[in-house]
């Protein structure tokens, strides 16, 4: 999923002090949120990105020549206990996720082009109470893992029905199922 370093992060990596940042969208029923690996509120591509400095942490996102899915976990510590049930109650599932690898120069100026390191969909949460604080892991996983599960489809008018709402296209299967049909004769 990830595009080769060019143009201005890539000369980013050469320079004797790197600053690199990592930038994450989730795009939850409620709406979207952004979260970036430094302090304070970053303005990025038109959107303003939480900051959570120590608090957050992405697993190692890894990348094969292989056609498989590898996913990754984001990690965010030190959340108020009263707003886990926002994250309890909040269907994410299939909901996109997004991570990109940004540079800031010697200035602390976001250097244009972030690189898109991963684009996958959530998949599950794992809740950490701890009393005044808590944790919340997020397992996504990369768009891949799409082909592996089975398509549960019928040819039936109510399966139709429910992904083409007024298509009449499945609406005589059932009575073709034994019907008789004389070609090239009268009956």
């Amino acid at each position: 999923m990830t595009e080769r370093l060019s143009g201005s992060p890539k000369a980013e990596t050469f320079k004797s002090v790197v600053r690199p940042a990592l930038l994450a969208e989730l795009q939850f029923a409620s709406g979207t949120s952004r979260a970036w690996s430094g302090i304070g509120t970053l303005h990025w591509n038109g959107e303003d990105w939480l900051g959570t400095g120590t608090l957050g942490r992405v697993s190692t996102v890894t990348e094969t020549i292989d056609l498989k899915a590898v996913g990754a976990r984001f990690e965010l510590s030190g959340i108020p206990s009263d707003l886990l049930t926002h994250m309890v109650g909040e269907p994410l599932q299939g909901r996109r996720a997004l991570l990109w690898l940004a540079f800031f120069d010697e200035d602390w100026v976001l250097v244009p082009e972030p690189v898109l390191l991963f684009r996958g969909f959530m998949d599950s949460v794992e809740l950490r109470d701890g009393g005044q604080t808590s944790s919340i892991a997020l397992n996504v996983e990369n768009r891949l893992a799409d082909l592996s599960r089975a398509r549960v489809r019928r040819y039936t008018d109510a399966d139709q029905q429910a992904e083409f709402p007024g298509d009449l296209g499945f609406s005589f299967v059932a009575s073709m199922q034994d019907l008789q049909l004389l070609w090239g004769r009268n009956p």
